[in-house]
Formats: structure tokens, C-alpha cells, sequence
């Protein structure tokens, strides 16, 4: 059966009946190729380091494909560091998508950099919902309402180079007991799991994105994505937000709409930024 890919009526409507939306056409091809070149800004600086690195928020996952050598999978908080990324994360057009949502006064718990590059063996991602990564779950309140995540495609997203599947109306289940598996990052996209927790993997819908779409789901959609076996990479720029009054972690992205420049780094998701904020390298097992 071939994988299904639609999106119908009001992106928004379609994520409160489905858990998830597309919006086409954000960004401009200008503006991708300008985030492009931002990644491959960061890209650089982080394969530089022999390994897995932190500072602070900053945090670079080094990985060892069997097939390509040492690869980066994704960058965290390079806006900290990278303006272009630091003003596309507070764009007003991403406010317009998640305000009707979530509001507009808004935390950041998400700011990432994601790369699948062509021929990668180990690159997917194994079906998640990511409200398992919200702890600890007393600073992260009212999640069923109060946290969008977005994801702007810098490459064509699609099956064939790794882009993400989901799972309709999955939001509507809560948080769900997956298979353990190790590290999410780790696990292969297996339709066992999905049949583990009594779901059917024909039900699934892989998202097809031109450079410039929009994506966005909620904390309790399910969703994962495969390894890349087309000859272009599968680049993504993940930024996640949240009702401010709703979270005590997070940085300050938009204030009644307006845009929040970083400043110096709060408390998000390492819990040793103060005690050990870094320069360091991580020793991943």
C-alpha cells in the first residue's frame, strides 16, 4: 500500500480533529536558502568536535553511521549562538500558526536542527510521542493544550529521504506506554510497536513538504521518522511552544505576540545548567 499524504481545510481545524497540520508556503525560497546556509554554519562547527558536545543549552549529537562515518543528527539551541536561526524562531508567521493554539505569550522548549543526509543507515526516529520528553511533568502543565510543536522543512520531506509519518487522531489517546527500546533516536520505524499498542499502521500518514511548509502536531500525536534513501538530505528546523503561564522552564520566545531576543540561558531541559553549564564533552554510551 502506498503511504498516505493529505492535509484538507483549515490547517488548524485540522489539527484539533487530527493532531497535527501543514501550512504551504511560509517561508519564501530567499528565506529557506538563507536557514540553509545557516546549517551548514552549525554543521560545521559541530562535526568539528571529536564527540557528542554541551554548553549550556548548546548541545551537539555526534553519531558513527556504518555507512557514512561521523555525522551530526541534530543541534539544540544553536540560536543562542547563530542570528539567522535566532530570527526565524520568534518569526511572526510561526506566531500566527501556534497562536490560535496556545496563545501569545509563549515559551520555547524546543529549538533544533535536524539533518538526515543521503545514504545514512542510522538516522530514523522510532514512533514517540513527545510528551514523554516533558520532565519533569510538574513544570509542564496542561499539556493536551498547551504545547504545539513546529517544524519548518528546509528540503523536500518525503518517505523516501526519512520525513515523518503520524499518526491521525492519535492526540486524542494520551500518553501511551511504548515498547522500551533504548533511546528513541536509536530505534528503527517498526510498525510492531504501533500493532503493540493495538493501533494499525495502515492508518499512518507520511508528511510530504516542500522547502518553506510548516508542520506542526501536538505533545501526544504519534509520530516517527525512517532512514534516508534518496540522494538529498532531509534538513528540519524544530521549534516548540508553550502557554507561558503553563510551563516554569522554557525561554521567553513572544510576549503578548512580540518577539523575546535570548539572553542568557535559563533552564529548559539539562538539568545541571547551573552546576555544570559547560564547555564539556558527553560521553553518550
Amino acid at each position: 500500500m502506498a503511504p498516505r499524504s493529505h492535509i484538507t481545510g483549515d490547517p488548524v481545524a485540522h489539527y484539533r480533529a487530527h493532531g497535527y497540520g501543514v501550512v504551504r508556503g511560509v517561508f519564501s525560497a530567499a528565506e529557506v536558502a538563507e536557514m540553509a546556509a545557516a546549517f551548514e554554519r552549525v554543521y560545521a562547527r559541530a562535526i568539528a568536535h571529536p564527540a557528542s558536545f554541551r554548553e549550556a543549552n548548546v548541545f551537539f549529537q555526534i553519531a558513527r553511521d556504518p555507512v557514512l562515518g561521523r555525522i551530526v543528527r541534530f543541534a539544540q539551541w544553536p540560536a543562542y549562538f547563530d542570528a539567522t536561526l535566532a530570527r526565524y524562531r520568534t518569526d511572526s508567521r510561526l506566531l500566527d500558526i501556534v497562536a490560535p493554539l496556545v496563545g501569545r505569550d509563549l515559551k520555547q522548549i524546543i529549538n533544533q536542527l535536524h539533518w538526515k543526509p543521503p545514504g545514512a543507515a542510522r538516522v530514523d526516529f522510532g514512533y514517540h510521542q513527545d510528551i514523554h520528553f516533558r520532565r519533569p511533568a510538574h513544570a509542564y502543565r496542561d499539556a493536551g493544550n498547551s504545547y504545539v510543536q513546529t517544524m519548518i522543512a528546509i528540503d523536500p520531506h518525503g518517505p523516501e529521504n526519512g520525513g515523518m509519518a503520524v499518526y491521525p487522531d492519535s492526540h486524542r489517546l494520551g500518553a501511551l506506554s511504548f515498547p522500551e527500546r533504548g533511546r528513541i533516536m536509536d530505534a528503527e520505524l517498526s510498525a510492531a510497536d504501533l500493532t503493540a499498542l493495538g493501533l494499525d499502521p495502515a492508518k499512518l500518514v507520511y508528511l510530504k513538504l516542500a522547502p518553506g511548509d510548516v508542520a506542526f502536531w501536538h505533545l501526544c500525536t504519534i509520530h516517527g521518522s525512517g532512514p534516508n534513501t534518496s540522494t538529498i538530505d532531509r534538513r528540519a528546523y524544530i521549534n516548540g511552544y508553550v502557554t507561558a503561564r503553563n510551563c516554569e522552564r522554557g525561554e521567553w520566545a513572544f510576549r503578548d505576540g512580540k518577539a523575546c531576543a535570548l539572553g542568557k540561558p535559563v533552564l529548559v531541559h539539562y538539568e545541571d545548567l547551573h552546576s555544570r553549564p559547560g564547555p564539556h564533552y558527553v560521553d553518550e554510551g
